[in-house]
């Protein structure tokens, strides 16, 4: 099974995944092509490894990022995947970082939020999915995109300063904590890595999830 730049074989113990060239863009978006293609049957998937002359290990991290995290694939072990799991490990304990992310009630949202679509809750939103341009957030306790965030995000609302807006890929229009507004800076519009925003001194300060990249 081929596209553009990416072979994905199946084999008898999971997924081996082959790509061309170096431009994580390109290779993001033919990715995502293939995998939706038959999503339900790729998600879930045991990814064997991932290969390519040109590709260097922080590219691989962002390729696991968006398998894990977007579709689901379970990392099998070797030495390359050892290292990428490390980073992808500190992802998961910054879920549990006291004072960054408080517990409460949770509206789960599952798939994609387009341009028109509300959604306002009285605890923490968590969208298992993409928010698009015009589509909002609002929530009194934390906001959390497993996808890409591109609308508007509330969170904290009526006065919790120590609420969080994080996102596997942070571009809202605008983000707001409390009554604090922040806008992202113009043509910063490509995936990093997943980023956690919260109120520091009276600011939104935004940091990544892996810190030690």
């Amino acid at each position: 099974m081929s596209n553009t730049g990416i072979t994905i074989k199946g084999v008898s113990d999971g997924i081996f995944i082959y790509v061309e060239g170096n431009d994580y863009e390109k290779i993001k978006e033919a990715l995502e092509i293939k995998l939706r293609e038959n999503i339900e049957f790729f998600r879930g998937s045991k990814l064997i490894g991932i290969e390519g002359e040109e590709l260097t290990l922080d590219i691989k991290t962002e390729i696991m990022l968006l398998l894990k995290y977007k579709y689901d694939f379970v990392l099998m072990k070797d030495d390359t995947l050892n290292q990428i799991q490390k980073k992808i490990e500190t992802f998961d304990e910054h879920k549990n970082v006291t004072n960054i992310v408080e517990e409460g009630m949770t509206k789960f949202v599952h798939g994609t939020l387009r341009s028109g679509q509300e959604v306002s809750y009285n605890g923490n939103i968590v969208v298992i999915g993409d928010v698009n341009p015009g589509a909002v957030l609002r929530a009194k306790g934390n906001i959390i995109v497993l996808g890409l965030l591109r609308g508007i995000a509330h969170a904290g609302l009526g006065g919790n300063k120590n609420a969080v807006v994080a996102a596997y890929s942070l571009l809202p229009t605008q983000l707001r904590i409390d009554d604090i507004i922040v806008r992202p800076p113009e043509g910063d519009s490509h995936y990093k890595y997943p980023e956690i925003a919260r109120v520091i001194e009276n600011k939104v300060i935004i940091e990544p999830y892996l810190p030690n990249k």
